[in-house]
């Protein structure tokens, strides 16, 4: 015990060179004009990324949008004690009136996955540079038309997968991968093993009073409202996302590909379904396994929302094998085991102390914070430089995409080869059956984006 005390506070001073926040710096590094901000979805991450915006910019949030006006409310309460101003923001319960305005610098937005699309495309539209979450839309049409939008309308675009700005996975990349420790790397795993499917049987009912479930379904396909559905439990549904496949193996494909400067995989293939919760509601897969090939390595996904994980310390992660060693990455820390010599163990840091509201705030990820603050600070020096982000909407959609052409390859049960430049959605190669399920039906009156005429 004595020794593992030892270990991990020479972490803590190790790790400090690559800590990327502190208290803030604010208009010295981003630019002199106070940023006025939006925020469509108001939910558990909309807060989340917000609040910690808030904390590293005197930004002026003016305006909020949720199509649950309990949350809404409570949203605007709550950013107004917190921010510089103390002012209410206005408050809306349709995107669309918020966007009319034109008065926002930013926009963030943290809707469930079937609304990332449109709200970004009609933002960028409205002049607003942005923080979007992942994936970048819930089909491959989506995400190509987002990035399309990005690039006509010359709008700076961050995606919330901010692994790319966790202080100790930084530090794994410039210290063990760029250094070569890991030699020549030959094969990838991924993995979670969070209970996380929703095992509830409850039956359908009647939407809440303060929810306008008509707006909140969308374009999405039209369901019966279930009381998992809202809040936070939609990812239950393959209506409105990409089961957990969509919201964790992103995160970690995103990451690996970002350590290791991979861009589009050669192929995808992957099987499962449901295996042993069939009683539940949802309709995601509980297991899944998914393979994204490269020219020398196979990056290898696997997901269980049911039983333990293999190691208890890693349920969620990538484990990266080299010739020399092994580097095991989570969001709570990360172990090199070499081959030959000592290993090195890093766990996160959580900045509370920089940070004390983080303490007592709500359902917040602590151990996270300090990777959103990250990414909102590189979010803000791109706005101001007219740069690309560390998660650029580019990179975000070639992990999203990806992600979700694992699910598609897992219903049509084939290996698909997806070419990105084939057509301003991209094409699967010599699959016509794969390549009109690129694109997902909408339902009326809202119309699927195009990448072509964004």
């Amino acid at each position: 015990m004595q020794r593992r005390h030892f270990l991990r506070t020479s972490a803590a001073a190790a790790a400090a060179p690559f800590i990327l926040s502190s208290r803030p710096a604010y208009a010295d590094e981003f630019g002199e004009m106070k940023k006025r901000v939006g925020l469509i979805g108001t939910g558990w991450y909309g807060k989340a990324d917000l609040l910690r915006l808030v904390q590293v910019a005197p930004v002026e949030v003016v305006s909020l949008c949720d199509v649950d006006s309990v949350m809404l409310k409570e949203a605007g309460d709550l950013t107004a004690s917190r921010q510089l101003s103390k002012k209410v923001p206005r408050l809306y319960g349709d995107y669309r009136e918020m966007l009319k305005e034109k008065d926002l610098d930013m926009v963030l937005i943290a809707t469930p996955d079937h609304w990332h699309a449109l709200a970004m495309i009609e933002a960028v539209k409205a002049g607003a540079d942005i923080y979007v979450q992942k994936p970048t839309g819930v089909d491959v049409t989506e995400s190509a038309a987002m990035l399309a939008a990005a690039r006509k309308y010359g709008r700076v675009v961050q995606v919330g997968t901010q692994r790319r700005s966790t202080p100790h996975l930084i530090e794994a990349l410039e210290t063990i991968i760029k250094p070569g420790k890991l030699g020549k790397v030959a094969h990838v795993d991924l993995c979670c093993y969070y209970h996380m499917r929703s095992g509830s049987t409850a039956p359908d009912t009647t939407p809440p009073a303060q929810l306008d479930y008509d707006m909140w379904s969308g374009p999405a396909p039209k369901r019966p409202y279930n009381p998992i559905v809202h809040p936070r439990s939609w990812r239950a549904f393959m209506e409105y996302g990409n089961g957990i496949v969509g919201d964790m193996c992103v995160h970690m494909l995103d990451m690996v590909r970002w350590m290791l400067d991979l861009g589009w995989p050669s192929a995808v293939s992957s099987s499962g379904g449901i295996f042993q919760d069939k009683a539940s509601r949802a309709n995601i897969s509980d297991t899944q396994t998914a393979v994204f090939t490269y020219p020398e390595l196979d990056i290898v996904w696997t997901h269980r929302s049911w039983g333990s994980s293999p190691d208890p310390q890693y349920p969620w992660a990538a484990i990266i094998y080299g010739e020399k060693g092994t580097l095991k990455l989570s969001v709570n820390s990360y172990d090199f085991i070499p081959s030959k010599g000592q290993s090195v163990h890093r766990d996160c840091v959580m900045e509370l102390e920089q940070y004390p509201e983080d303490k007592t705030e709500k359902d917040l990820e602590k151990h996270v914070a300090p990777a959103i603050r990250g990414h909102m600070r590189d979010l803000l020096r791109n706005i101001a430089s007219r740069g690309k982000p560390v998660a650029d909407i580019e990179q975000g959609h070639i992990s999203s995409a990806s992600c979700i052409l694992a699910n598609l390859a897992m219903k049509t049960g084939r290996t698909l080869h997806y070419d990105p430049a084939a057509a301003p959605g991209g094409v699967v190669k010599d699959d016509p059956e794969a390549t009109a399920l690129l694109t997902r039906p909408y339902t009326g009156p809202w119309v699927h984006p195009d990448p072509a005429s964004v």
